[in-house]
This record gives structure tokens, C-alpha cells and sequence, in this order.
């Protein structure tokens, strides 16, 4: 998703423009990695001194509500990023040093062995993520 994307999705769903929610999602759109809500708030505090971890969070829950950022948890800490721009069905590896994600489109799980051995199970959707070391950060550390 792009930020024009995005600001499209808040506008259809009656939400407010404002100039914080639209450099938040620049912010996401820019970096290729998960982002805890304090470095969102770091980043923007330069521009909005008085913006509080409540407001950020209020609209991280907002934007992953309304499928703008996607959330999961590293080191008991959730993070999120902006939506992919891939439709395909796909999984991430997560660095675990930078945070940077990569696609991969392998899916380890079978929804059909799932309704094979769990019948009364309605699968409605997964998600598979692995972490780890990307290629740079290997390379900065050897």
C-alpha cells in the first residue's frame, strides 16, 4: 500500500486528514521493516513535540483496523508496517536485528491437512512468519 492508498482508505472510511496521521503512514511506507510505536513517536516528535504515545497508538490500532498497517509481536513488543503491495498469497522473514522483511510465497502450511485432521475447524486465514538474520546485518556482524 502507499501513503495515497492509505489516506484514500481513511477518506472512504469518514476519518479525518490530518497532517500527523498522513507523516505517520509516510514514516511506514518509507522504511522496508516492522516499527515499534516509540520510533514512530521519536521520528515525529521532531515535527510534533507535544504528540503523545496515546495518540500514536490510537492510530496504529486505527490503521491496522482498516488494513493500512499490518502488526506482529517481536520481543513482546508489537510492530507494525505498512500493508504489503502484493495480493499474492505470501509469508515474511523478519530480521531480528533491523527488523527488515522479505516476501517469500512457499506456504509451509496446507489448509486442506488442517481440515483433514480438524473437521470441525473453519480456517479462515494464517499467517507465517520466520525470523532472523537478514544478509546485511550477517555481513555487519562478521
Amino acid at each position: 500500500m502507499n501513503v495515497s492508498d492509505a489516506l484514500d482508505v481513511l477518506k472512504k472510511e469518514g476519518y479525518k486528514y490530518t497532517g500527523k496521521r498522513e507523516m505517520m503512514i509516510q514514516l511506514f511506507a518509507d522504511e522496508d521493516r516492522y516499527i515499534s510505536a516509540k520510533e514512530v513517536l521519536e521520528h515525529m516528535q521532531k515535527d510534533y513535540p507535544g504528540l503523545s504515545f496515546d495518540t500514536i497508538y490510537r492510530n496504529l490500532s486505527l490503521f491496522q483496523e482498516l488494513t493500512i498497517l499490518e502488526e506482529t509481536e517481536l520481543e513482546g513488543e508489537k510492530r507494525y508496517r505498512i500493508t504489503c503491495q502484493t495480493h499474492s498469497h505470501h509469508h515474511h522473514l523478519i530480521c531480528l536485528t533491523c527488523g527488515r522483511t522479505e516476501h517469500f510465497h512457499t506456504c509451509p502450511v496446507s489448509e486442506e491437512a488442517i481440515a483433514k485432521q480438524f473437521p470441525a475447524f473453519q480456517v479462515e486465514g494464517h499467517k507465517f512468519e520466520v525470523y532472523g538474520t537478514c544478509e546485511s546485518c550477517s555481513l555487519k556482524k562478521a
